[in-house]
């Protein structure tokens, strides 16, 4: 999750050095392949799925064996009937009649009991199914999460670049969710339903098949019919997950820039943007429901035509041309029928919501299989004692490997020497600092700190060795002392101090104790704090790092002049010692830098002292000028 974090904060300064985010078409989804991705994800929960299929085959046992007994049970109501009447017993009379007896009454009662007991047993065992389900279900969820959120800190930000933060977003809630929801609600529902319509076609079968065939005979065109539907609306499902995600980006975007957005009236045109999406979400959404709605309308009509056709069979054959089927087989039959008919109906209705899962883990499985960066295990790390000195050796660089942006940048720079990188937007001031903290892997040439190439460095092993202020303050949902030690690893007894030294030294100290639990105050959208403050405190979080080497990226910008006086003179003393490179487009800010580097279309035009650059009178002359003339 880290990752999103660099990826929001650490932003190019100009469009130009921007890799566009940029939206993806909606990609046809295979349907079986995304299926088995997502049962070979399951394989470590396939003992307790295996657990939900035995118990979902008892439960469909215990129910299919409860025909027969009410088929005794309406023999024995006949032949009660018969006694209650004084009807004799006639050897004509169908063999299945049992003969009048005055305990009618008690095999009935009996025979209910029995019949109770079993239903008893049944929801027994289907709680348990689903207990056992939900178990899984929650597992699942939980290790989609943690894969998705390990994937992201895997991740280049190349990749992040071109992906809307709300989609990426959306990909780990809504689709996750998605996806167990139907796990939970669907899978055990579906092995239960494919289960006791298999049983109850069986259990048909043996009892009597002519009505047998007339029962699964008249379903079969049903299920054409649903094949039909779900092949035509599998497109839509898919693009309603697509749409959501973006759906989610565009908020996030405009909620991020809600306060540019209204400063330059933009509301119309972001209903505009928001409309178009959301009338194209509602479009896909209707669709794909409503090719989902015919699937139940058909299922039931199937059904009660089956009941119908069985009912009419049955009773032609009782009492026309096969006397052994007795009333009680036709009452049982109606029951088997529905036992084999609802199924359907959840089957149906499963398959429907399958799809939309399918959908969202498609989705899901296309974040995980994105490529990586580099596996950097076998890397040597950076020694603890990093002196500071950096060396550029023509570096060349661009976001689309055909369109370079930095084509040969070198430069020597000296441990303890402070660096100010200038130039106009686009020149790949941010960018050249991204790539000294391996953010982005060059495409040509060398950098190395100490003489050791990053390239044989770790990526975590060579941005923890910088401390870094960005130009949008980053602060998390915690504390002032979570924010200002955030992973950093400080000896207990020395934690105080250090806060309260570099919180003096940035000039924000008062302010912390003014709030009201000290450095204890949780800083959420309850808690009042400008923007210039969460600079402060980022700075604070830089000095208190302590790090050989540091990147100052317009640290200055949301200060007011006065605090800005204050927080240069911190920054004066964070920088001696080590390799400070400090971006800039206030000038005046960095009249003492050991040396300035002038940018220009990714090269270094100029390189000099503030007093020496001004003397050439060059593009740095004329930016200067451009700032200060009268």
């Amino acid at each position: 999750m880290e990752k999103i974090i660099e990826n929001e904060k650490i932003k190019n300064d100009n469009s130009q050095m921007e890799n566009p985010k940029t939206e993806t078409p909606v990609k046809k989804v295979g349907y079986k392949k995304t299926l088995k991705k997502l049962l070979q994800f399951a394989r470590p929960w396939y003992p307790l799925l295996i657990a939900v299929v035995v118990l979902a085959l008892v439960g469909v046992a215990l129910q299919l064996i409860v025909p027969n007994f009410v088929q005794d049970m309406v023999n024995y109501l006949l032949g009660g009937i018969m006694y209650l009447n004084n009807v004799p017993y006639s050897p004509d009379m169908p063999y299945w009649l049992p003969q009048p007896t005055p305990n009618f009454l008690e095999l009935i009662t009996r025979l209910g009991i029995i019949i109770a007991i079993i239903y008893g047993v049944a929801f027994v065992v289907g709680y348990i199914q689903q207990f056992v389900m939900a178990g899984v279900t929650a597992k699942v969820q939980k290790s989609l999460r943690k894969k998705l959120s390990q994937k992201i800190n895997r991740l280049p930000l190349s990749y992040l670049d071109k992906q809307p933060m709300g989609d990426v977003l959306s990909r780990i809630t809504n689709d996750v969710d998605s996806v167990t929801m139907t796990l939970n609600f669907t899978v055990s529902s579906m092995v239960s339903a494919a289960t006791m319509m298999i049983g109850a076609t069986v259990a048909m079968f043996i009892m009597e098949w002519r009505m047998a065939l007339v029962a699964v005979g008249s379903s079969i065109f049903a299920f054409m019919l649903i094949a039909v539907v779900m092949s035509r609306s599998m497109k839509f499902f898919t693009a309603q997950q697509k749409e959501v995600g973006d759906v989610n980006a565009l908020v996030e975007e405009y909620f991020t820039g809600h306060l540019a957005m209204k400063t330059n009236n933009g509301r119309k045109k972001a209903n505009k943007s928001f409309d178009k999406l959301n009338n194209s979400l509602f479009a896909n959404n209707w669709k794909g429901q409503a090719f989902a709605g015919l699937g139940m309308p058909m299922v039931m009509f199937m059904s009660t035509f089956a009941q119908i056709a069985v009912l009419i069979v049955g009773a032609v054959l009782a009492f026309g041309y096969d006397p052994t089927i007795s009333f009680g087989t036709i009452i049982a039959f109606q029951i088997y029928v529905a036992l084999f008919t609802n199924p359907l109906t959840e089957l149906t209705q499963g398959a429907f919501e399958t799809q939309s899962t399918v959908a969202a883990a498609d989705r899901i499985f296309e974040l995980l299989n994105a490529e990586e960066m580099e596996d950097e295990s076998d890397l040597n790390a950076v020694s603890r004692d990093v002196v500071g000195d950096v060396v550029f050796e023509n570096v060349k660089f661009g976001y689309d490997k055909e369109k370079v942006i930095i084509h040969n940048f070198s430069a020597d720079i000296k441990a303890g020497s402070k660096v100010a990188i200038v130039g106009p937007t686009g020149a790949g001031k941010t960018t050249l600092v991204n790539l000294l903290m391996k953010f982005y892997d060059i495409d040509g040439g060398d950098i190395k700190i100490d003489g050791k190439s990053i390239s044989k460095i770790r990526r975590g092993n060579v941005s923890n060795k910088f401390s870094m202020v960005l130009q949008d303050a980053w602060i998390f949902n915690g504390t002032v002392r979570e924010n200002l030690l955030y992973n950093l690893k400080i000896d207990k007894k020395d934690e105080k101090d250090l806060i309260v030294r570099a919180t003096k030294a940035c000039g924000v100290y008062h302010f912390i104790k003014t709030l009201p639990n000290g450095f204890d105050t949780v800083l959420d959208e309850n808690t009042s704090i400008s923007d210039g403050q969460k600079q402060l405190l980022t700075i604070a979080r830089a000095m208190i790092k302590d790090a050989p080497l540091l990147i100052l990226d317009e640290a200055t910008s949301s200060v007011d002049t006065r605090t800005e006086f204050i927080v240069k003179e911190a920054m004066d003393k964070l920088t001696e010692g080590r390799t400070s490179f400090v971006i800039a487009h206030r000038l005046s800010t960095i009249k003492n830098a050991d040396m300035i580097l002038v940018l220009k279309d990714g090269d270094i035009i100029e390189k000099g002292t503030h007093e020496g650059l001004l003397e050439q009178q060059g593009f740095y002359h004329e930016l200067y000028n451009a700032q200060f003339a009268s």
